[in-house]
């Protein structure tokens, strides 16, 4: 009787250990969150994302049926968080978080944005969207495994969200302001900047050619130095080239070049080489 009852006891024990102890599996579809800037606006997504496992995805006897809501994901809504106002689809989106749900269809999906409230995402079926976009869907060739939410195709002011699973992508413009808030920062610290800051100012407005002019202006505050670096007396280079002053283009470059091979920099020789040659 001691015995069973040791044994009893033993069982008891580990039983219990069990039942308090907080098991941890792999996800089925695992969690999964990004930041994107573009130009100086960040997009923040936290989604799941299920893998295929030979299943079919999409319409009849799929796992995804046609005309019928997807929460675009697994498990809790997928969050999307756009750090200031965007035009996506051609459409304005305000700064704020989103749940996005999708419509599939053969070619053409619908996506829904709602504004952001819970992870459950059967609460917001019922709900009527902030904005709904029609796009066209893209059929790959090569199988994406796993549901992927991504930023591609990154521009100074414009990038695509981009949704693919099994052998369907679907790709959404997305368009930022940044030259007007550029400038409006550009005018705020002109009014006592530094090198590095008149430079910059220069850079960012001969990249978008407004005003060549002004860019000149503060590209030549910095490169009247004699501490000016080789990479800044190129971008003066760059700017008096675009305004067809190609004379003083080539003076400016050979400085470039001079201070380039001063500082051993292999790339920026070249680069000075061939602005001379194209100059010439």
């Amino acid at each position: 009787m001691h015995i069973k009852h040791s044994i009893f006891i033993l069982f008891f024990i580990f039983f219990t250990t069990i039942s308090e102890a907080q098991l941890r599996v792999p996800a089925l579809s695992t969690s999964a969150e990004f930041k994107q800037t573009i130009g100086l606006t960040e997009i923040e997504v936290k989604y799941s994302r299920p893998s295929a496992k030979g299943r079919k995805i999409f319409g009849k006897d799929g796992l995804i049926p046609y005309k019928e809501f997807w929460r675009t994901g697994a498990n809790s809504a997928t969050k999307i968080t756009f750090g200031d106002d965007i035009i996506i689809g051609k459409q304005l989106l305000k700064k704020g978080a989103y749940t996005i749900l999708t419509i599939p269809e053969e070619n053409m999906w619908s996506i829904h944005f709602y504004p952001y409230e819970s992870t459950n995402w059967n609460n917001y079926v019922k709900k009527e969207p902030l904005i709904v976009l029609k796009t066209s869907s893209i059929k790959s060739q090569k199988i994406k495994e796993t549901f992927t939410i991504s930023v591609d195709n990154i521009a100074m002011d414009s990038a695509d969200l981009i949704f693919a699973w099994e052998y369907i992508i679907l790709s959404v413009p997305i368009k930022v302001e940044v030259k007007d808030r550029v400038m409006d920062n550009i005018k705020k610290a002109i009014e006592g900047p530094s090198n590095n800051e008149y430079f910059q100012a220069a850079l960012f407005m001969h990249e978008t050619q407004i005003d060549l002019e002004t860019a000149l202006t503060y590209i030549q505050k910095v490169t009247k130095s004699d501490k000016a670096l080789f990479f800044q007396v190129y971008r003066e280079a760059l700017i008096l080239k675009d305004l067809g002053r190609k004379k003083e283009a080539i003076t400016v470059a050979k400085r470039s070049l001079e201070l380039s091979k001063a500082a051993k920099n292999n790339d920026f020789i070249r680069l000075n080489e061939n602005l001379i040659n194209t100059l010439r």
